[in-house]
């Protein structure tokens, strides 16, 4: 689908990251994803929409006017809530945690780097792509890829670690959970 979304008169003269318009220029074409937003997508379903690493675990999304920040390009900080958007996503899916439960472990992020690598702006749709690389016995490490236009635009490396619910003791990841991980390409390490 193809979607014009014009620009307001006093942003017609900026110069943004679509570059300045002229008078007789003031909308910006877009291509959506014929994909839904916010739904876990299938390997093959990453794949049709330009995504050459497809993970285990994937969302789409769309960029939103309230998620830019002055120079017209997506805040840095949104990177981070799409980021955990769908690491709460993958620890739901693999039945390691649930956000506000009380019986499961409580999943805290120990260290993380990210790499911004082009920016986004409003009107662009976007995968996030979350996979575990490697664990241990209480921790785990996360690649997390932002992905648009079959393009990497940024990515988080994180690792997890999982506490008791008082935050005293680490807490083992289970056997069940540990088959599953390995089974999506996860390595052990110790």
């Amino acid at each position: 689908m193809r979607v014009i979304i014009s620009r307001p008169p006093l942003l017609q003269t900026l110069p943004i990251p679509f570059g300045p318009c002229k008078p007789e220029t003031t909308a910006l074409a877009v291509d959506l994803m014929s994909v839904a937003y916010h739904r876990l997508l299938s390997v093959d379903q990453q794949r049709d929409h330009g995504v050459s690493e497809p993970a285990p675990i994937a969302q789409a999304g769309h960029v939103h006017q309230d998620e830019l920040d002055a120079l017209m390009h997506v805040n840095n900080v949104v990177y981070f809530v799409w980021f955990e958007r769908l690491r709460i996503a993958f620890m739901e899916h693999y039945g390691i945690g649930k956000i506000g439960g009380t019986d499961g472990p409580r999943i805290v992020i120990r260290s993380g780097e990210i790499h911004y690598i082009e920016e986004m702006v409003r009107g662009e749709d976007y995968i996030v792509t979350t996979r575990c690389v490697a664990m241990r016995r209480t921790s785990m490490t996360l690649d997390q890829v932002i992905w648009s236009n079959a393009r990497k635009r940024a990515t988080f490396r994180c690792v997890m670690v999982l506490l008791s619910q008082t935050g005293a003791t680490r807490t083992p990841i289970t056997d069940e959970v540990r088959a599953r991980l390995i089974a999506d390409g996860a390595a052990e390490e110790r």
